[in-house]
């Protein structure tokens, strides 16, 4: 029997480190000092963000590949800097596990978190380590877009078209597969690419912002229910979306019984898809899709401060907030 290798924190610092860029201009200090420096370019801003990601709550680490949790806790706390049309810079990572996965498990998770940092092009700036009974991982992202170009939440007008990138509901689809354990399944299984690897929407979301498309922008991590009712108060506005227009799962054969695509593209969390409103003089400028993604208008934007669903009999229902909330009862 191989005896593991034992571990400190010094030794775990060193192996976060080997993920870590070379210092740059932008990063001019190397991970060894008290705090990390950057230096944003003249004419930024800076968008700063941080993104829990929990076991027990994000992933369980009985289930979900280690590789996964690296990739992931990374790529949807960078979403939140697509959804304001920014690029993402560099991150912190605050660490807390057991000794117990400072072994295979923490190899594979630094494996994936740097595939990330090198495929999103955000390099680590520092954080901290601890040690727990559960896995805690807190990411902080600084994120940078030109002065005064950051899309909000709070700039839908009535009259706005409301679009959305993507299949809504895919992540949920993949997650609901994986908790089902009727059939052993791949971790390569396509179903569940987008719940155990997201891609931030970096590339449409800084075109949004850089040609002024947008009146207003946030990314779906917690369900389209959840997250247009956010983007309705904040803009002080209400919303109509058309049920028969949702871009929906395409699911596997024999699915369609057990599984309501449109509950999981209105209800489903972790897409990390954006959601953003269009004036109506700006519609004709916005494409069918961005490379192989598909920009769909599900809505528009109504000065009644309701969010109505549209049926395919034209009946309007209101539309229940049921997506994510980790303190619903």
């Amino acid at each position: 029997m191989k005896k593991r290798a034992k571990s400190n924190e010094s030794s775990l610092i060193r192996r976060i480190e080997q993920i870590a860029w070379r210092p740059t201009a932008v990063l001019p200090v190397s991970l060894g000092d008290d705090a990390a420096i950057w230096r944003p370019r003249t004419g930024y801003e800076a968008i700063l963000s941080c993104d829990w990601f929990l076991e027990g709550t994000h992933f369980l680490a009985t289930r979900h590949p280690a590789e996964s949790v690296g990739w992931k806790c990374l790529a949807r706390a960078i979403s939140d800097v697509a959804a304001m049309g920014g690029v993402p810079r560099c991150f912190l990572l605050s660490l807390a596990l057991p000794s117990t996965r400072t072994g295979a498990w923490l190899r594979g998770f630094l494996d994936g978190l740097a595939k990330a940092s090198h495929a999103l092009k955000c390099p680590i700036a520092g954080g901290d380590t601890t040690r727990r009974q559960e896995i805690l991982i807190n990411i902080t992202v600084v994120g940078q877009c030109r002065r005064g170009s950051a899309v909000l939440r709070s700039g839908a007008r009535p009259g706005d078209a409301i679009f959305v990138t993507g299949r809504l509901g895919e992540a949920e689809y993949g997650l609901q597969l994986l908790r089902s354990g009727k059939k052993k399944l791949s971790f390569r299984d396509r179903r569940l690419r987008k719940h155990l690897y997201p891609r931030p929407r970096l590339a449409i979301g800084g075109a949004l912002a850089q040609n002024r498309l947008a009146t207003a922008m946030m990314d779906l991590s917690d369900g389209l229910s959840s997250d247009l009712a956010r983007l309705c108060a904040a803009s002080g506005v209400g919303a109509r979306i058309w049920a028969q227009q949702l871009p929906t799962v395409r699911m596997a054969e024999g699915h369609q019984k057990s599984f309501d695509a449109a509950e999981l593209a209105l209800h489903g969390g972790d897409d990390y898809e954006l959601l953003f409103t269009v004036a109506k003089s700006n519609l004709a400028r916005i494409p069918k899709s961005i490379g192989n993604l598909a920009l769909t208008q599900i809505g528009v934007i109504a000065a009644q401060k309701k969010v109505l669903l549209v049926n395919g009999n034209k009946a309007v229902v209101e539309l229940r907030n049921l997506g994510w909330d980790p303190f619903r009862s």
